[in-house]
Protein backbone atom coordinates (compact mmCIF):
# COMPACT_ATOMS: atom_id res chain seq x y z
CA UNK A 1 0.00 0.00 0.00
CA UNK A 2 3.11 2.71 0.55
CA UNK A 3 5.38 1.11 -2.03
CA UNK A 4 6.91 4.17 -3.30
CA UNK A 5 7.97 2.15 -6.13
CA UNK A 6 5.63 2.90 -9.04
CA UNK A 7 6.60 6.85 -8.29
CA UNK A 8 10.36 6.70 -8.61
CA UNK A 9 9.80 3.83 -11.78
CA UNK A 10 7.88 6.67 -13.68
CA UNK A 11 10.32 9.27 -13.01
CA UNK A 12 13.16 10.20 -15.93
CA UNK A 13 17.07 10.99 -15.19
CA UNK A 14 19.00 11.73 -17.87
CA UNK A 15 21.07 8.65 -19.42
CA UNK A 16 24.16 7.34 -17.89
CA UNK A 17 26.97 5.07 -19.42
CA UNK A 18 28.91 2.52 -17.37
CA UNK A 19 32.70 3.05 -17.27
CA UNK A 20 35.33 -0.05 -16.07
CA UNK A 21 34.41 -2.08 -13.40
CA UNK A 22 36.81 -0.93 -10.60
CA UNK A 23 34.33 -1.80 -7.44
CA UNK A 24 32.45 -5.10 -6.86
CA UNK A 25 29.70 -4.61 -4.35
CA UNK A 26 28.07 -7.68 -3.04
CA UNK A 27 25.01 -7.66 -1.00
CA UNK A 28 25.28 -10.87 1.64
CA UNK A 29 22.26 -11.25 2.38
CA UNK A 30 19.52 -9.12 4.27
CA UNK A 31 19.37 -10.51 7.51
CA UNK A 32 20.65 -7.96 10.21
CA UNK A 33 20.53 -7.49 13.72
CA UNK A 34 18.75 -3.82 13.17
CA UNK A 35 16.01 -2.63 11.54
CA UNK A 36 16.57 1.06 10.93
CA UNK A 37 13.94 3.74 9.71
CA UNK A 38 16.16 5.11 6.26
CA UNK A 39 17.26 1.93 5.33
CA UNK A 40 16.97 1.06 1.59
CA UNK A 41 17.29 -2.55 2.11
CA UNK A 42 14.61 -3.03 4.89
CA UNK A 43 17.05 -5.79 6.08
CA UNK A 44 16.47 -6.68 9.70
CA UNK A 45 16.58 -9.76 12.28
CA UNK A 46 13.52 -11.65 10.39
CA UNK A 47 15.02 -11.84 7.12
CA UNK A 48 16.16 -15.02 5.82
CA UNK A 49 17.64 -14.27 2.33
CA UNK A 50 21.49 -15.38 2.24
CA UNK A 51 23.62 -16.16 0.01
CA UNK A 52 24.58 -19.62 -1.47
CA UNK A 53 28.07 -21.09 -1.32
CA UNK A 54 27.50 -21.86 -4.99
CA UNK A 55 27.34 -17.69 -5.09
CA UNK A 56 30.04 -17.32 -3.11
CA UNK A 57 32.63 -19.24 -5.03
CA UNK A 58 31.03 -17.30 -8.38
CA UNK A 59 32.08 -14.23 -6.19
CA UNK A 60 35.31 -15.42 -5.93
CA UNK A 61 36.07 -16.13 -9.42
CA UNK A 62 34.85 -13.25 -10.57
CA UNK A 63 37.52 -11.29 -8.54
CA UNK A 64 39.75 -13.51 -10.30
CA UNK A 65 38.45 -12.40 -13.24
CA UNK A 66 38.01 -8.71 -13.14
CA UNK A 67 40.84 -6.21 -12.52
CA UNK A 68 38.59 -4.53 -9.45
CA UNK A 69 40.47 -1.77 -6.69
CA UNK A 70 37.44 -2.75 -4.02
CA UNK A 71 35.80 -5.16 -2.65
CA UNK A 72 32.48 -3.55 -0.78
CA UNK A 73 30.65 -6.19 1.32
CA UNK A 74 27.07 -5.34 1.96
CA UNK A 75 23.82 -6.23 3.62
CA UNK A 76 21.92 -6.48 5.87
CA UNK A 77 24.69 -6.99 8.36
CA UNK A 78 27.37 -8.96 5.84
CA UNK A 79 29.44 -9.90 9.04
CA UNK A 80 26.65 -12.26 10.05
CA UNK A 81 26.48 -14.34 6.87
CA UNK A 82 28.67 -17.69 7.35
CA UNK A 83 31.34 -17.00 4.24
CA UNK A 84 31.96 -12.93 5.44
CA UNK A 85 35.14 -14.05 6.38
CA UNK A 86 36.10 -16.30 3.70
CA UNK A 87 35.14 -13.72 1.15
CA UNK A 88 37.42 -11.14 2.88
CA UNK A 89 40.13 -13.37 3.02
CA UNK A 90 39.83 -14.15 -0.76
CA UNK A 91 40.01 -10.17 -1.14
CA UNK A 92 43.15 -9.66 0.37
CA UNK A 93 44.88 -12.61 -0.63
CA UNK A 94 44.67 -11.09 -3.86
CA UNK A 95 46.05 -7.57 -2.85
CA UNK A 96 42.52 -5.46 -3.20
CA UNK A 97 40.52 -3.31 -0.76
CA UNK A 98 38.07 -5.03 1.24
CA UNK A 99 35.40 -2.83 2.58
CA UNK A 100 33.08 -3.70 5.27
CA UNK A 101 29.69 -1.74 5.49
CA UNK A 102 29.05 -2.31 9.46
CA UNK A 103 26.10 -1.49 11.64
CA UNK A 104 28.90 -1.23 14.36
CA UNK A 105 26.58 -3.25 17.03
CA UNK A 106 27.57 -6.35 15.32
CA UNK A 107 31.02 -6.63 17.29
CA UNK A 108 28.57 -7.35 20.42
CA UNK A 109 26.71 -10.09 18.27
CA UNK A 110 26.81 -13.32 19.90
CA UNK A 111 29.82 -15.93 17.75
CA UNK A 112 31.22 -12.03 17.10
CA UNK A 113 33.47 -12.06 19.32
CA UNK A 114 36.43 -12.16 16.83
CA UNK A 115 35.51 -9.90 14.50
CA UNK A 116 37.47 -6.66 15.96
CA UNK A 117 40.47 -9.04 15.71
CA UNK A 118 39.58 -10.22 12.30
CA UNK A 119 38.61 -6.85 10.80
CA UNK A 120 42.21 -5.43 11.84
CA UNK A 121 44.34 -8.64 11.19
CA UNK A 122 42.99 -8.31 7.67
CA UNK A 123 43.85 -5.12 7.25
CA UNK A 124 40.03 -4.48 6.74
CA UNK A 125 38.48 -0.64 5.54
CA UNK A 126 35.36 -0.45 8.13
CA UNK A 127 32.63 2.20 7.02
CA UNK A 128 30.51 2.83 10.44
CA UNK A 129 26.98 3.60 10.12
CA UNK A 130 26.76 6.19 12.62
CA UNK A 131 23.98 8.91 11.85
CA UNK A 132 24.35 11.66 14.65
CA UNK A 133 26.84 12.44 17.34
CA UNK A 134 23.73 13.04 19.30
CA UNK A 135 22.43 10.04 21.28
CA UNK A 136 18.68 10.79 20.67
CA UNK A 137 19.42 11.06 17.09
CA UNK A 138 20.94 8.12 16.59
CA UNK A 139 18.00 5.78 18.53
CA UNK A 140 15.22 7.70 16.32
CA UNK A 141 16.79 6.25 13.33
CA UNK A 142 18.13 2.62 14.81
CA UNK A 143 16.56 2.32 18.11
CA UNK A 144 16.95 1.90 21.87
CA UNK A 145 20.45 1.42 23.06
CA UNK A 146 21.92 1.75 19.72
CA UNK A 147 24.27 4.69 20.44
CA UNK A 148 25.58 3.20 23.61
CA UNK A 149 26.69 -0.59 21.26
CA UNK A 150 27.90 2.14 18.74
CA UNK A 151 30.30 4.28 20.87
CA UNK A 152 31.68 1.04 22.34
CA UNK A 153 32.15 -0.38 19.07
CA UNK A 154 34.24 2.52 17.87
CA UNK A 155 36.49 2.49 20.89
CA UNK A 156 37.28 -1.08 20.16
CA UNK A 157 38.18 -0.02 17.25
CA UNK A 158 40.21 2.71 18.05
CA UNK A 159 42.04 0.01 19.99
CA UNK A 160 42.92 -2.00 17.43
CA UNK A 161 44.25 1.13 15.48
CA UNK A 162 41.37 2.34 13.15
CA UNK A 163 40.73 5.99 12.89
CA UNK A 164 45.15 5.97 13.65
CA UNK A 165 46.57 3.41 11.56
CA UNK A 166 46.62 3.97 7.81
CA UNK A 167 46.65 0.29 7.15
CA UNK A 168 43.01 0.37 9.06
CA UNK A 169 40.68 2.73 7.77
CA UNK A 170 37.64 3.97 9.74
CA UNK A 171 35.03 6.26 7.96
CA UNK A 172 31.24 6.88 9.19
CA UNK A 173 28.39 7.40 7.78
CA UNK A 174 26.00 10.27 8.15
CA UNK A 175 22.21 10.15 7.27
CA UNK A 176 19.59 13.06 7.52
CA UNK A 177 16.90 11.48 9.91
CA UNK A 178 14.05 13.00 7.90
CA UNK A 179 13.10 13.95 4.34
CA UNK A 180 15.77 16.83 4.07
CA UNK A 181 19.19 16.94 1.88
CA UNK A 182 22.31 16.29 4.24
CA UNK A 183 24.73 19.29 5.42
CA UNK A 184 28.10 19.80 3.66
CA UNK A 185 29.86 16.83 4.54
CA UNK A 186 33.24 19.05 5.33
CA UNK A 187 31.78 21.07 7.81
CA UNK A 188 29.55 17.84 9.25
CA UNK A 189 32.86 16.03 9.25
CA UNK A 190 34.68 18.80 11.53
CA UNK A 191 31.63 18.66 13.87
CA UNK A 192 31.49 14.67 14.18
CA UNK A 193 35.59 14.88 15.34
CA UNK A 194 35.19 17.26 17.27
CA UNK A 195 32.81 15.91 19.29
CA UNK A 196 33.47 12.37 19.26
CA UNK A 197 37.17 13.18 20.82
CA UNK A 198 35.95 15.35 23.17
CA UNK A 199 33.10 13.26 24.70
CA UNK A 200 34.54 10.04 24.06
CA UNK A 201 38.37 10.17 22.96
CA UNK A 202 37.06 8.37 19.39
CA UNK A 203 39.16 9.31 16.22
CA UNK A 204 38.04 8.42 12.71
CA UNK A 205 39.41 9.00 9.29
CA UNK A 206 36.64 10.74 7.06
CA UNK A 207 32.66 11.44 7.04
CA UNK A 208 30.71 10.18 4.53
CA UNK A 209 27.36 12.73 4.08
CA UNK A 210 24.85 10.20 2.40
CA UNK A 211 21.56 11.64 1.06
CA UNK A 212 18.42 8.82 2.22
CA UNK A 213 17.09 7.15 -1.06
CA UNK A 214 13.14 6.83 -1.03
CA UNK A 215 13.26 3.04 -1.61
CA UNK A 216 11.65 0.66 0.65
CA UNK A 217 11.54 1.21 4.37
CA UNK A 218 12.15 4.99 4.04
CA UNK A 219 10.27 5.41 0.96
CA UNK A 220 7.22 4.03 2.51
CA UNK A 221 7.61 6.10 5.62
CA UNK A 222 7.19 8.94 3.36
CA UNK A 223 4.70 7.50 1.46
CA UNK A 224 2.65 6.70 4.46
CA UNK A 225 3.16 10.65 5.95
CA UNK A 226 2.46 11.91 2.31
CA UNK A 227 5.69 13.59 2.14
CA UNK A 228 7.19 11.43 -0.98
CA UNK A 229 6.41 13.92 -3.88
CA UNK A 230 7.72 16.80 -1.40
CA UNK A 231 10.65 14.80 -1.34
CA UNK A 232 11.31 13.28 -4.90
CA UNK A 233 10.59 17.41 -6.19
CA UNK A 234 13.40 18.48 -3.28
CA UNK A 235 15.77 15.88 -5.03
CA UNK A 236 14.99 16.63 -8.60
CA UNK A 237 14.93 20.54 -8.09
CA UNK A 238 18.79 20.39 -6.49
CA UNK A 239 19.69 18.23 -9.11
CA UNK A 240 23.11 19.30 -10.51
CA UNK A 241 24.48 18.48 -13.57
CA UNK A 242 28.04 18.12 -12.35
CA UNK A 243 27.65 15.60 -10.21
CA UNK A 244 26.68 13.37 -12.57
CA UNK A 245 30.21 12.16 -14.21
CA UNK A 246 30.92 11.22 -10.63
CA UNK A 247 28.33 9.21 -9.46
CA UNK A 248 28.76 5.35 -8.58
CA UNK A 249 27.48 3.68 -10.70
CA UNK A 250 29.49 4.40 -13.54
CA UNK A 251 32.60 2.41 -11.92
CA UNK A 252 30.54 -0.23 -9.75
CA UNK A 253 28.65 -3.29 -10.24
CA UNK A 254 26.42 -4.80 -7.32
CA UNK A 255 25.55 -8.10 -6.83
CA UNK A 256 22.64 -9.36 -4.79
CA UNK A 257 22.85 -12.75 -2.62
CA UNK A 258 21.34 -14.69 -5.86
CA UNK A 259 24.32 -13.50 -7.83
CA UNK A 260 22.20 -11.26 -9.95
CA UNK A 261 23.99 -8.07 -11.51
CA UNK A 262 23.02 -4.25 -10.69
CA UNK A 263 24.05 -1.27 -11.48
CA UNK A 264 23.86 -0.11 -7.80
CA UNK A 265 22.81 -1.22 -4.84
CA UNK A 266 19.70 1.04 -5.41
CA UNK A 267 18.79 -0.57 -8.35
CA UNK A 268 19.69 -3.83 -6.15
CA UNK A 269 16.44 -2.97 -4.15
CA UNK A 270 14.20 -1.98 -7.00
CA UNK A 271 14.84 -4.86 -9.17
CA UNK A 272 15.83 -3.25 -12.08
CA UNK A 273 18.68 -5.33 -13.30
CA UNK A 274 21.60 -5.57 -15.47
CA UNK A 275 21.40 -6.54 -19.26
CA UNK A 276 24.31 -8.59 -20.88
CA UNK A 277 22.82 -9.02 -25.27
CA UNK A 278 19.56 -7.96 -24.09
CA UNK A 279 19.06 -10.17 -20.99
CA UNK A 280 19.34 -9.84 -16.93
CA UNK A 281 23.04 -10.42 -16.02
CA UNK A 282 24.37 -12.31 -13.80
CA UNK A 283 27.59 -13.07 -11.73
CA UNK A 284 28.51 -15.63 -14.06
CA UNK A 285 28.34 -13.17 -16.96
CA UNK A 286 31.33 -11.40 -15.14
CA UNK A 287 33.71 -14.75 -14.59
CA UNK A 288 32.81 -15.25 -18.67
CA UNK A 289 33.79 -11.57 -18.79
CA UNK A 290 30.51 -10.27 -19.98
CA UNK A 291 30.85 -6.67 -22.01
CA UNK A 292 29.51 -4.31 -19.08
CA UNK A 293 31.58 -1.86 -19.99
CA UNK A 294 30.31 1.25 -21.74
CA UNK A 295 26.83 -0.47 -21.14
CA UNK A 296 23.51 1.50 -20.75
CA UNK A 297 22.85 2.32 -16.87
CA UNK A 298 19.15 1.64 -15.55
CA UNK A 299 17.91 4.92 -13.92
CA UNK A 300 15.03 5.99 -12.66
CA UNK A 301 13.56 9.11 -10.19
CA UNK A 302 15.89 7.61 -7.24
CA UNK A 303 19.00 8.57 -9.05
CA UNK A 304 18.36 12.11 -8.09
CA UNK A 305 18.89 11.28 -4.74
CA UNK A 306 23.08 10.91 -6.19
CA UNK A 307 22.78 14.01 -7.69
CA UNK A 308 20.97 16.31 -5.75
CA UNK A 309 23.25 19.26 -3.93
CA UNK A 310 26.76 17.83 -3.03
CA UNK A 311 25.91 14.92 -4.28
CA UNK A 312 25.76 11.39 -2.36
CA UNK A 313 27.63 8.22 -2.87
CA UNK A 314 28.98 5.01 -1.01
CA UNK A 315 31.56 7.12 -0.20
CA UNK A 316 30.08 10.24 0.73
CA UNK A 317 29.93 13.72 -1.34
CA UNK A 318 30.40 13.93 -4.70
CA UNK A 319 31.64 17.74 -5.01
CA UNK A 320 34.38 17.91 -2.95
Amino acid sequence: MFDARPVLLSTEFPPLRRRRIATLQVNLGYRCNLSCVHCHVNAGPHRTEMMSTAVVDEVIAAIDRLDIETLDLTGGAPELHPAFRRLVRAGRRRGIEVIDRCNLTVLFEEGQETLATFLAREEVTVIASLPCYLEENVEQQRGKGVYGDSIRALRLLNDFGYGQDAARRLHLVFNPAGAVLPPPQAELEAAYKRELRRRFGIVFDQLFVLTNMPINRFGAVLKAHGELDAYMALLRDNHSAENVPGVMCRDTVSVDWQGNLYDCDFNQMLGLQATVGGRPARLADLVRGGPLEKACIATAGHCFGCTAGQGSSCTGALDG
